[in-house]
């Protein structure tokens, strides 16, 4: 049984870097670093599909949609709270 290693996000961005600079075949990338190929080849993929979100300005990191969504998760909550008060009340119902 082998076990995977979990490597942090700063180790993959540097891996990322180095395949994405051509410098070096992916082939001595992924032995340099102790990778397979292919997951260099992955980390690549998913530095250049990210790249463009950097510089598209909507969204400097995710805490601004999270808190958005938290705030209308709460906004439902809150309104079917106050329907469920109103039905209970309106058919007699005792707590």
């Amino acid at each position: 049984m082998s076990i995977r290693k979990q490597h942090s996000s700063g180790f993959k961005a540097q891996v990322a870097l180095e395949a994405i600079k051509n410098q070096n075949t992916i082939a001595e990338i992924s032995m340099e670093n102790g990778v397979h190929p292919s997951q260099v080849n992955k980390w690549k993929k998913q530095a250049l599909d990210g790249l463009p979100g950097i510089f598209s300005g909507n969204n400097v990191n995710g805490k601004h949609d999270s808190e958005k969504l938290q705030a209308e998760l709460y906004q439902q909550i809150g309104q079917l709270k106050v329907e469920l008060d109103w039905l209970k009340k309106k058919v007699g119902y005792l707590d």
